[in-house]
């Protein structure tokens, strides 16, 4: 007798498709006796108009049920098999978007009767807007159960239409025996999103039966599985739903000698499998790998599950192994969808020039050597000192103890949070571990090179003319900033001026891969870190880049959390104290700083002595009258090629960088208006140089592209604009031979010997130091074992709006120890900790002389101190009585301290992984065909029974 067959349409949402769906169904040339409507709570209308009468009919249910519990209840409510009549019973599932051909059903219906063993067979799923094109048309899974689509994204040309014997076929268009799926349960509950087929098939396959895939029929496929009924799924949501249906068909499969295996190493496996995703740049699919580990793990429904498939199970696994994926196989699909993504990004436009060939490596190699020249002082220095700078500590744990929450033994001491500039000098002293102030050695001295090679991938980047790069790469390098940070130790804006262009470039690229968006992250947090006072710039440009590139912002969303993960224990400190300004104070050694004019900030000036120009002619009558003129002239070339590229045909391109220069000079002039670091008995401005270096890069971009558009004069306004601006900073670059340099070679040494060789054995040891001030006071620092470094140094201490106790108590006792008084110096002294007394030296006829052989006479006249002499720092003298251990912190300081540093290598970590490069990642969707190992089984071998 003819089979009877009952459709089960299940509608979400699905207005698009549903009309056609039903008009398809309607044109059929072999009609389903039944028809049933299952609406899942659709808000669009599509079904508000529906009304069915005689063997059709319509059931509505809540909005998010599974698509297999839409089945269930539409089988419940589809009429009852005649029970004396031995008539086949079938299930026809159809989604909202399955357009079935018209003799779809008939083929199927055929497909069956000639092999009676197959009682699930499925169509070819087809695009709806093109039906040449495949879909999916069989599915499968691997040896550890990851599922996989046959065919799937191909013009279907008959190539696959030998191969139906399958492990399994999609849910849309499903024709199954009505008595074997009420026999296995339908679609497995704990399996509502995706491979609820799959695993339906598998069981199918256990029972003793056969699933198989008809070529002829054909059904439309508006997605996969996972979108049905759904707008967007995003791409941790996909992930999420296949590797937690992986891992539960997993547990449900498992023997029950290994299942307690498994159960064990579902989140271990998911924290390593999470990492991976980082490495790979997928970070969607982190929280989605541990998120599946965990519902798997501890949501339930394996238990039910494994009883179903007991209770039906038949056969061994031997039954569907031949039908498994081969690990061949896998890796057969996975090289070729690398080679097509190679292909698709070696297919991109080649860069405009070489840096090999057009002169890249010769730029970077000259700054090298003027850096050479420039430093030679510096060449073999184990460290340095003066302006900003000191030696870092000679134990890499001591670097990264001053690093976040914690004590910090600066002054009298106290507990608060590090600089975030801190964490880059941790990094930078375990680089060279051995002797960590090298590092600053070398930051030094590759700075000059470093920036040349930014600068010209940079402007590469800008524009087409292959020598232009160079060009810019010159003009950076030179850039008054630069060499005005580095002669006076301004490690941090150093730093900040090297790594600017490729922050520019990882945020322009930071739509296409996470590796950018990740290198942009950890970029932009070394330099807020380096250089504080760029952090408004720094915001504003990635608050641009987000609304600029708003389609794909998703990437650059990200970009400054691991800076405010650095910044925001020290902004609540500041907060607290009411003092938000110090956030943007300089790391580093405090040092005075003069205030530049706003003109000089224009040409690029960061202090007023025009690059060493100044005293340079001193004795030139009128040098003061005549450089600022000179220095205007100067800077012509370079400002004329930067305003002339918005006249040319890149002006979009141009104007965006010099609003990049707009932004670093207001930065540059506002930070000359805040004086928040106090310095001996005043206080200094901001270093403007940072903010400067933004103003340059973006005069030096606009400058580019000004030449780049240029007619045949191109290469002589070049070379003619670098010529110029390499004769505005002449003086600056050989500050070291003209006596100019602030920052010196040292040892290593920040005290005198004899303190070093006491601090051997008490590395808590203090030494009051005590500086005389040409305005008549003193200034007073408490050092501690063999003296300050520069880790050391924290804003909190150099931006304190008051003294607190032991500070007040410590001023007291250096005053009273100055001059003659009735002061008894003892329990100071005890509290404190003070050992030694470094009277500094006065330049001889300066206003601190006086009021330092006032304090000399004072202190050696004292008798609790032994005077032991001149030191290259000072007059040194000794206490000899006992003192009380300084503090260092309390137990939930050092727990903090801990917790904040395993913070910061999570997010740090995290960044870095995905920073790292590597090949493009491979899709999910691929249209590679994977067969079965073993030859399939056709219809024809049944057609005799």
């Amino acid at each position: 007798m003819q089979p009877r067959v009952t459709a089960i349409l299940v509608a979400a949402n699905g207005a698009d498709h549903l009309d056609r769906t039903l008009d398809a169904l309607a044109a059929q040339t072999r009609h389903p006796e039944n028809l049933v409507v299952v609406d899942l709570g659709s808000t669009d209308g599509s079904t508000t108009d529906l009304s069915f009468g005689g063997s059709a009919e319509l059931l509505r249910l809540p909005a998010g049920r599974p698509f297999g519990e839409a089945v269930a209840r539409g089988e419940r409510e589809a009429p009852p098999a005649v029970a004396d009549e031995p008539v086949d019973e079938w299930l026809w599932l159809l989604g909202h978007d399955n357009a079935p051909a018209p003799t779809a059903l008939a083929d199927l219906l055929s497909a069956v009767e000639i092999a009676p063993s197959v009682v699930v067979a499925g169509p070819k799923l087809v695009d709806v807007d093109d039906p040449s094109r495949l879909r999916a048309f069989g599915e499968s899974m691997t040896r550890f159960g990851r599922s996989i689509v046959l065919v799937q994204d191909e013009l279907d040309q008959g190539q696959h239409d030998r191969n139906t014997d399958v492990m399994a076929v999609a849910a849309g268009g499903m024709l199954v025996r009505r008595s074997v799926w009420n026999e296995l349960g339908g679609f497995d509950p704990a399996l509502p999103n995706v491979d609820a087929a799959l695993d339906f098939c598998v069981r199918v396959r256990l029972a003793g039966h056969r699933v198989a895939v008809v070529p002829e029929a054909r059904v439309t496929s508006a997605g996969p599985i996972e979108e049905f009924g759904r707008k967007r799924v995003s791409e941790g949501r996909r992930v999420r739903m296949h590797r937690q249906a992986q891992l539960h068909r997993r547990m449900t499969y498992a023997s029950a000698g290994v299942l307690w295996i498994h159960w064990l190493t579902l989140v271990p496996f998911a924290i390593g499998r999470a990492i991976g995703h980082l490495v790979a740049k997928h970070p969607a699919a982190v929280g989605a790998e541990l998120a599946a580990a965990f519902s798997v793990a501890f949501g339930g429904g394996t238990g039910r599950s494994r009883r179903v498939l007991a209770r039906g199970k038949k056969l061994g696994w031997a039954a569907v192994e031949p039908l498994r994926v081969s690990w061949r196989r896998v890796h057969e699909r996975r090289t070729t969808s690398r080679d097509v993504e190679l292909a698709r990004v070696e297919d991109a436009p080649i860069a405009r020039a070489s840096f090999l060939g057009d002169g890249g490596i010769w730029v970077v190699l000259a700054a090298a050597v003027l850096s050479v020249v420039t430093l030679y002082p510096l060449l073999g220095s184990p460290a340095l000192t003066g302006g900003g700078l000191l030696p870092l500590s000679t134990d890499v744990a001591r670097l990264w103890q001053n690093v976040g929450y914690g004590w910090h033994s600066i002054g009298t001491g106290f507990t608060g949070p590090s600089d975030p500039f801190a964490a880059v000098v941790a990094v930078l002293g375990s680089i060279t571990f051995w002797s960590p102030s090298t590092s600053v050695v070398l930051v030094m001295l590759v700075a000059f090179p470093l920036a040349a090679l930014g600068a010209w991938f940079a402007v590469r980047k800008l524009t087409t003319r292959t020598w232009v790069p160079v060009i810019g790469a010159a003009l950076y390098t030179i850039a008054p900033t630069l060499v005005g940070a580095v002669t006076s130790g301004h490690l941090g804006a150093v730093i900040a001026h090297v790594l600017l262009p490729w922050l520019f470039l990882a945020v322009l690229e930071a739509h296409r891969s996470w590796a950018w968006a990740s290198g942009a992250s950890l970029l932009f947090a070394v330099i807020a870190a380096s250089a504080p006072s760029l952090l408004p710039v720094l915001l504003l440009g990635w608050l641009v880049s987000l609304a600029v590139g708003w389609r794909r912002a998703h990437r650059r969303v990200f970009i400054p959390v691991p800076a405010a993960v650095l910044f925001l224990p020290l902004v609540l400190a500041q907060v607290a104290r009411g003092n938000v300004l110090a956030v943007f104070a300089d790391p580093g050694v405090p040092s005075a700083t003069r205030a530049p004019s706003a003109f000089q900030l224009a040409i690029g000036q960061p202090v007023p002595d025009w690059s060493g120009w100044l005293p340079t002619t001193s004795g030139l009558a009128l040098a003061a009258w005549i450089l600022p003129v000179l220095m205007a002239v100067l800077a012509l070339p370079v400002a004329v090629a930067a305003i002339g590229a918005m006249l040319g045909h890149r002006w979009a391109v141009a104007g965006a960088t010099l609003l990049i220069a707009l932004a670093g000079f207001a930065t540059a002039f506002a930070a000359t208006h805040v004086t928040v670091t106090g310095v001996g008995s005043t206080t200094t401005i901001i270093w403007p140089g940072s903010g400067l270096s933004v103003y340059w890069f973006g005069i030096v971009a606009a400058a580019c592209i000004g030449i780049d558009v240029l007619p045949r004069i191109a290469p002589v306004a070049g070379l003619v604009t670098t010529v110029v601006a390499a004769v505005t900073v002449a003086p600056a670059f050989g500050a070291f031979y003209l006596g100019n340099a602030v920052i010196q070679p040292t040892s290593g040494r920040v005290l005198s010997a004899y303190v070093n060789a006491e601090a051997q054995a008490n590395p808590d040891v203090g030494t009051l130091v005590v500086d005389p001030q040409d305005d008549g006071s003193l200034a007073v620092s408490l050092e501690r074992g063999q003296g300050s470094t520069l880790d050391d140094q924290t804003t909190l201490d150099s931006t304190a709006l008051t003294l607190s106790r032991s500070g007040a108590q410590l001023a007291t006792l250096a005053g009273n120890l100055a001059s003659r008084s009735g002061y008894d110096p003892e329990p100071a002294l005890r509290q404190l900790g003070v050992s030694f007394v470094l009277l500094d030296d006065a330049l001889d006829g300066s206003s601190a002389q006086a009021v330092h052989d006032r304090a000399a006479g004072a202190i050696g006249q004292n008798a609790l101190f032994t005077s032991i002499g001149e030191t290259t720092s000072g007059q040194l003298f000794h206490y000899e009585g006992d003192v009380d251990r300084p503090s260092t912190g309390s137990a939930g300081a050092q727990a903090t301290h801990v917790l904040y540093l395993v913070v910061l290598g999570v997010v740090f970590g995290a960044a870095a992984l995905l920073a790292v490069p590597t090949a493009p990642r491979r899709r999910r969707a691929t249209s590679n065909v994977i067969e079965a190992e073993e030859p399939a089984t056709t219809f024809d071998e049944e057609r005799d029974e």
